[in-house]
């Protein structure tokens, strides 16, 4: 439907002449109770019958008109008019309903018209009828509509969609005219929103006419544009290889070879420098040949400065969407260089020989990532999905690191289902020998094979909530492995220690256990909850400790509740593992994880979880550095779990700031006890060993300069205060750490 628009005010009695000449020449517009005029129905008012009068020579100032014509929208350049068409007025206020009919030349006139908001329907027999939703008329106002009607045959044989170029611009808002003035509408069928199209659902348009098609998307080059002189991140910014916060080929932000790989295959390089030191005091047993001449202490100087430099690169090349959808196939490979030094005041601490001084420099080139990934099957609409992996790969078994945190050799299986609000990995681990003191990945294949299954149910008791059900099963077979320090590390060297090559004997020391977890982490209203609980069950068929075969039966639980509160979150929570009251029977009662890398009760802020602690000159480690389980096992990575330990409660209280949004700020407070103590006394021969081990105090920061995660500076401080269980063992000296990190991502 076509109406065009003008506006003339009459200022001029010639204007005024010119239009009462117009005015006789059309045919008269009359009530319904007026005899009509041979070529135009006058218009009626359907709810009142008035008098006869004639179209005034001057308008009313307090009522409005309404005329125009009609005419074919299918000849727009004859125009031919359209007769008999039925044009009904409503009033959207007063629901006052004007009718009229338009003459053989296709015009209509509606006068008088109380002024308001108005319905316009026009009907005419072999057209579609047309509707005008909203239509305002102003006091003293005459309105000229063109109308286009579009046939019935027109519309039956229409077979596609307006295309882009066809279409109009749309009405304009302008402001409303002052009274007395004219208004002419020029109206479009397909710029008119109130006008919908009964086209046939079977009927589909051609692609061609609704798409515009592009070869290839990603070649449309940018064009040179900069609406200011300052620098920034600006609209059209042109493309660099170095630039990784803007379009970069390199950083999968478009296809890596269009012309040989296609359109959906992707590149994604990322490479990064973290520098680390970590300057510290903890016990440190003093040897025959010590350092100092004339020392006679038995604890020596215990303070160490560890430094290490590590590059990570990794190359992900994947097919599939960039967003949402998962890949349908992917190769990633990330190797590792490290570089560290490590220097101490005492011998026998950097190796067993103490020739080698108290300097140590190592490196090390580790493939941390190497894997393929295929998707398998689509469940659903809604992204659900089946996929494989395998290769060296990353895998975390829970939300906070409490069971299984590694980088192995893996066969993996995992999707979702249920639009995404279930998600599940099924893998099966088989281990490689670590370096000893950057902890990369070796070449070198370990008898280890870890299976694991696991399921994240979102929104599970309520919304916001989500649980996550662990199965597990560790099967650590008897080994002699000693470590690149040349340190004995399996079997651990404390207790009773049996030769563990093949063919040496009936008795050899493997672990067969199996855990089972319920974990969950998520709100109720502003209270945030994460909690967990592990069950182990299973065999040590020789436990050191205790001399023989043991059963194993342990348990695990931590909760954390934190609120936040403006710029603050204020946290608390509590650790505990069960310990073994009886070293010598054949239970087992002290649990131990996998491969476990906490990020709970402070994280690398505290200083029980950051330093690992040796358990005197025995050998073994009371804690391992990235643990809050006192196991007693020689080397988290490379020596075999230990479930004759005495457990552990911890308490905490803390709280995370976010001074800026580039700057947070983090405080902590952990009070330390054993669970239980014989395990202690026993190796000790030391009675009685109390159980407090003392206050944990750590303070950090993290500033992150550009507000991404491509620069980050992280500093921080700890201390533990020894309490009387922990001075039974060592002495009351306070414990330190001073640790700062610097890490740049590309």
């Amino acid at each position: 439907m076509i109406f065009s628009i003008s506006q003339q005010v009459p200022r001029a009695f010639c204007a005024a002449c010119c239009f009462l000449f117009l005015c006789s020449a059309l045919p008269g517009a009359h009530f319904r109770n007026q005899a009509p005029a041979p070529t135009q129905e006058g218009a009626k008012q359907s709810s009142v019958q008035g008098p006869p009068l004639r179209i005034p020579r001057q308008q009313a100032q307090t009522t409005a008109a309404l005329d125009g014509r009609v005419r074919d929208a299918g000849s727009p350049e004859s125009a031919r008019p359209v007769s008999a068409v039925m044009l009904t007025l409503r009033n959207l206020q007063s629901g006052q309903v004007f009718s009229g009919v338009s003459s053989g030349e296709g015009v209509f006139r509606l006068f008088p018209l109380p002024p308001g908001r108005y319905e316009l329907r026009v009907e005419a027999k072999d057209y579609t009828p047309f509707v005008l939703a909203d239509l305002t008329l102003q006091p003293d106002e005459v309105v000229t509509l063109e109308i286009s009607l579009v046939s019935a045959a027109t519309i039956e044989g229409r077979s596609r969609l307006p295309r882009l170029p066809e279409l109009g611009p749309a009405l304009s808002a302008e402001a409303q005219p002052s009274f007395g003035s004219y208004r002419e509408f020029h109206h479009r069928l397909d710029s008119d929103p109130n006008y919908i199209e009964n086209i046939s659902p079977d009927t589909l348009p051609p692609v061609a006419d609704v798409y515009n098609k592009v070869p290839n998307r990603w070649a449309l080059e940018q064009p040179d544009y900069r609406r200011y002189s300052q620098k920034g991140e600006y609209i059209y910014t042109k493309t660099r290889w170095y630039d990784p916060f803007n379009r970069n080929r390199f950083k999968g932000d478009e296809p890596i070879w269009p012309g040989f790989l296609g359109q959906q295959t992707f590149l994604n390089l990322t490479a990064s420098s973290e520098t680390f030191f970590d300057g510290r005091r903890v016990p440190s047993p003093s040897n025959v040949s010590t350092q100092r001449p004339g020392s006679s202490g038995f604890f020596g100087k215990g303070e160490q400065a560890f430094l290490d430099q590590t590059l990570r690169f990794t190359f992900d090349l994947f097919h599939g969407d960039a967003a949402f959808k998962p890949v349908d196939w992917r190769v990633r490979i990330t190797p590792e260089i490290s570089l560290n030094n490590l220097k101490v005041r005492d011998l026998g601490i950097i190796g067993p020989d103490v020739r080698s001084g108290t300097n140590r420099f190592d490196t090390h080139v580790g493939l941390q990532e190497a894997f393929v990934e295929v998707k398998l099957h689509d469940l659903g609409p809604n992204y659900d999905f089946i996929s494989a992996r395998a290769g060296i790969q990353q895998f975390n078994a829970d939300f906070r690191g409490f069971l299984f945190v590694d980088e192995q050799p893996a066969v993996r299986i995992f999707g979702n289902f249920h639009s995404g609000r279930i998600e599940y990995n099924l893998a099966y681990f088989q281990f490689l020998e670590k370096n000893t003191n950057s902890g990369l990945s070796t070449f070198e294949r370990r008898h280890q094979q870890v299976l694991l299954g696991n399921a994240y149910l979102q929104d599970f008791f309520f919304p916001g909530y989500t649980a996550e059900f662990v199965a597990a099963w560790n099967k650590d077979d008897p080994s002699v492995h000693y470590d690149d320090n040349g340190f004995l590390v399996r079997p651990s060297p404390i207790g009773n220690v049996i030769n563990q090559n093949p063919g040496a004997g009936p008795i050899l020391h493997g672990i067969r256990v199996g855990y089972f977890g319920w974990l969950g982490s998520g709100h109720m209203r502003r209270i945030n909850l994460t909690h967990a609980f592990y069950q182990a069950l299973g065999e040590d068929t020789f436990n050191p400790i205790a001399g023989k075969r043991v059963t194993v039966n342990a348990q695990m639980a931590a909760a954390e509740i934190s609120y936040d509160k403006d710029w603050i979150r204020y946290r608390v929570s509590a650790f505990y593992t069960s310990g073994d009251s009886n070293p010598r029977d054949s239970r087992a009662r002290g649990f131990d994880s996998i491969v476990d890398l906490p990020n709970f009760a402070g994280g690398l802020f505290s200083f029980w979880n950051r330093e690992g602690i040796r358990f005197l000159g025995s050998g073994v480690l009371l804690t391992t550095p990235g643990s809050l389980i006192p196991s007693l096992r020689s080397s988290k990575e490379e020596g075999q779990a230990n479930f004759v330990n005495p457990g552990i409660f911890l308490a905490n209280a803390g709280a995370d700031f976010d001074i800026t949004p580039k700057l947070r700020g983090f405080a902590n407070f952990n009070f330390l006890r054993f669970e239980r103590t014989e395990a202690l006394e026993f190796l000790l021969f030391q009675s009685p060993i109390r159980h407090t081990i003392g206050e944990d105090f750590g303070v950090g920061v993290e500033y992150r300069p550009p507000l991404s995660e491509n620069i980050i500076l992280t500093g921080g401080a700890s201390a533990l205060q020894p309490g009387q269980g922990f001075k039974d063992i060592y002495t009351g000296r306070t414990l330190f750490s001073l640790f700062g990190s610097a890490k740049f991502t590309f």
